[in-house]
């Protein structure tokens, strides 16, 4: 049975999220570096420590980069996405775009 809607379009709009989130990717492995170094600071209360290790888990659980968390939640939700897309209807949705859009008049 074939699909309603268009595999290619997912994709697309798969590709175009996966870019934001290696885009976003970067600034918060830097906010980690910060948050990392931040629980160093010499005679840092033990409570202000836990609020930067729970920050340190938050960015661990969008981004990925911990054992609990190698690819993080927004890849992993992607990767769904990206999943679920019946690659037989994609591969012939393709096929089907190669040929053109122009109306045959036969």
């Amino acid at each position: 049975m074939p699909i309603k809607w268009s595999a290619m379009q997912v994709m697309e709009a798969a590709d175009i999220i996966e870019k934001h989130i290696d885009a976003a990717a970067e600034p918060l492995e830097c906010a980690r570096e910060v948050a990392r170094a931040a629980l160093e600071i010499p005679n840092l209360p033990e409570y202000v420590g836990q609020r930067f290790a729970g920050l340190l888990g938050e960015i661990g659980r969008a981004i990925g980069g911990t054992p609990a968390e190698p690819i993080g939640r927004l890849r992993a939700r992607l990767q769904s996405i990206q999943d679920s897309v019946p690659k037989d209807a994609l591969e012939a949705e393709k096929k089907a775009s190669s040929y053109g859009t122009k109306v045959s008049l036969v």
